[in-house]
């Protein structure tokens, strides 16, 4: 046997369980999604009370700016996801059956 495609073998095995999903986690696909449309969700309403807070003078300035710097990131994160989905869903529509 050729020892490059014994090496090979013994890379691939080592890498498969890396691309394995955790055992024990029973989170698939949809739960993930739920939970990370959840915590958007919670972000946005964060920062929405420390905006509300900071206009009747209840919250410091500094966490205004830091609510309103994690809605930023998280809208710009979901943009960013959602653009990547649709990059991803017309590369799909555009393979030859």
């Amino acid at each position: 046997m050729d020892i490059r495609a014994l090496n090979a073998a013994q890379k691939y095995a080592a890498a498969r369980p890396a691309m394995e999903p955790v055992p024990g986690t029973g989170q698939g696909l949809s739960e993930t999604l739920g939970e990370t449309a959840r915590d958007f969700a919670q972000t946005f309403h964060e920062g929405e009370e420390t905006a509300k807070a900071a206009m009747i003078g209840e919250a410091d300035p500094h966490a205004l700016v830091q609510a309103l710097a994690q809605t930023q990131l998280a809208v710009e994160t979901a943009v960013t996801v959602r653009d990547k989905v649709v990059e991803a869903y017309q590369e799909i529509l555009r393979m030859p059956v």
